[in-house]
């Protein structure tokens, strides 16, 4: 096992891996891998090699799309936008896990952080989904949109930003923001949902009222426009059939899931992040819980009668794992940590095909 992220070095900070990074087999790729034939799977109409692909979360410039479209990840995912600045996390930001078996609910207490990667891979994160001005990440966007190959494409997603002054502003930004994305050329946008927001008390997937309002405001403004939703883990079934219900039509595609957040501690059980108590699991404790979310989604999509796409992730580290996920229902799989401490992992998941 790595000791250092792929493509992330978790002994510098957000700016200097950005300036900096890709790392490891990510950097200075002289070999791309080459892909044969034609390409036998789609995404959202889009002509792809494989449903396999990275989410949202590392790669946060040009070089780092394209050290991942390089090693063969098909579906790539730019790092998440907003409507204007938003402040970075305090360092650190990345850190192995002490966590074996699956994070579920009643075992979120007291997750202790490691000081080596170690199998199976279990890592947390912390950044606060920063994000420069449009004027900076819209000529950054269109820049990537330059790098995809035959039978590649690119995702890109938008945070929504609460700013404390309601909830019709906060369904406003999302419209704005998607708007700002399709200036630069995007043919996919993901919103996501599953993610805090400053102000609220709970994930704004969580409040269906607000969920409905943003998915069919971003729909009238947007109607000619491709868009996707990221949610988090619902442990409540129905509270989640019935959000389904109400966007399920409306959207074009729902990811799930997300990290799944738990108390981070060190040695001695004291907080571990700065002015965080909690922070996002990710890796190999909680693909139980997306590969419920992908067979729920598909069971609901079927009940209802709607036609959404499902992208399934979370402890995608394997072949055996995206299998696994396509089994669940899923149309497209999309890992982060797997992809960040396994360079070969789309050359052996496309092997496997």
């Amino acid at each position: 096992m790595q000791k250092q992220v792929q493509f992330y070095d978790d002994k510098l900070g957000f700016e200097e891996n950005k300036a900096q990074g890709p790392f490891g087999d990510y950097a200075n790729i002289t070999e791309p891998y080459k892909n044969s034939g034609e390409p036998q799977y789609e995404f959202f109409g889009t002509p792809v090699y494989s449903p396999f692909g990275i989410a949202a979360g590392p790669l946060a410039a040009p070089a780092f799309i394209k050290a991942g479209l390089d090693r063969g990840y098909d579906i790539v995912t730019i790092k998440s936008v907003r409507t204007d600045v938003f402040p970075l996390n305090e360092y650190p930001h990345v850190r192995p896990l002490k966590l074996t078996g699956d994070l579920k609910p009643g075992r979120e207490k007291g997750v202790v952080v490691a000081d080596k990667y170690s199998a199976p891979l279990a890592v947390v994160n912390s950044f606060g989904i920063p994000s420069v001005k449009p004027s900076v990440w819209q000529p950054m966007i269109k820049e990537c949109f330059k790098l995809p190959g035959k039978g590649q494409a690119l995702l890109v997603p938008f945070q929504g930003t609460a700013r404390g002054k309601g909830r019709d502003d906060f369904v406003q930004d999302h419209v704005l923001g998607v708007q700002l994305v399709k200036e630069t050329g995007a043919k996919v946008i993901e919103i996501n949902l599953s993610c805090p927001n400053e102000g609220e008390s709970v994930l704004a997937c969580f409040d269906t009222d607000i969920t409905e309002r943003i998915v069919k405001a971003v729909r009238k403004a947007h109607p000619d426009i491709t868009f996707t939703i990221k949610l988090a883990y619902f442990s409540d079934h129905t509270q989640l059939k019935e959000l389904v219900r109400r966007v399920g039509a409306t959207v074009d595609g729902i990811a799930a899931i997300n990290t799944i957040a738990a108390p981070i501690v060190d040695e001695d059980g004291k907080q571990f992040f700065p002015g965080r108590p909690t922070a996002g699991v990710s890796g190999a404790p909680v693909k139980w819980a997306g590969l419920e979310m992908t067979k729920l989604l598909k069971k609901f999509r079927k009940e209802f009668g709607y036609s959404y796409k499902i992208m399934g992730m979370g402890g995608v580290l394997s072949a055996a794992d995206f299998h696994e996920y396509r089994k669940a229902g899923a149309d497209y799989v999309m890992s982060v940590t797997g992809a960040m401490w396994n360079p070969n992992l789309a050359a052996e998941i496309k092997a496997s095909l």
